[in-house]
């Protein structure tokens, strides 16, 4: 019965909501709009070159973003990938309503220990981005913020075109 529960509990956190759905569309669409990157939802990366139990994550073999960035030489294949081997630039986290914050951390560590360069926390209830530059460096933006900028990859998306 404990395994259920928690099969069940695991699954909801996964479930996204109308705020997360809202918000990764918008940091998406926009983020497409810049041509010098590939923007992409939910797309599988390959972490089997490390052990994602010393983060503490149950995942094995794959992470999944909410949103990544990748240079726009990055396109379509032939043949599909199912998880991709190339890390990217930037791995976008959205806090759905179940989701524990210590955990999209424990998901940065391992990111960036993949050499992802840059990590975005984004908690929609909040509106709130948190990027990360490093594990134990971030910069907040806020209400207060009229953008959101990203110095690792000069990026700067309007604060409002988010949380609109």
């Amino acid at each position: 019965m404990t395994d259920l529960m928690e099969i069940e509990a695991e699954e909801y956190q996964d479930v996204g909501s109308l705020n997360h759905s809202i918000v990764q569309t918008r940091m998406a669409g926009f983020l497409l709009n810049d041509e010098r990157f590939t923007a992409m939802v939910e797309l599988s990366l390959d972490a089997r070159q490390i052990d994602l139990s010393q983060f503490g994550l149950k995942a094995k073999e794959e992470l999944k973003p909410d949103i990544c960035l990748y240079p726009n030489s990055v396109g379509l294949k032939r043949r599909d990938v199912l998880r991709m081997p190339e890390m990217p630039l930037l791995a976008i986290e959205v806090v759905s309503p179940k989701q524990g914050i210590d955990d999209i951390l424990a998901k940065f560590d391992a990111y960036f220990a993949l050499e992802v360069k840059s990590c975005w926390l984004v908690t929609p209830t909040l509106q709130i981005v948190t990027v990360y530059s490093e594990p134990d460096n971030f910069k907040t933006f806020d209400k207060m913020a009229t953008e959101v900028i990203d110095d690792i990859l000069d990026i700067r998306v309007p604060l409002q075109k988010i949380f609109s």
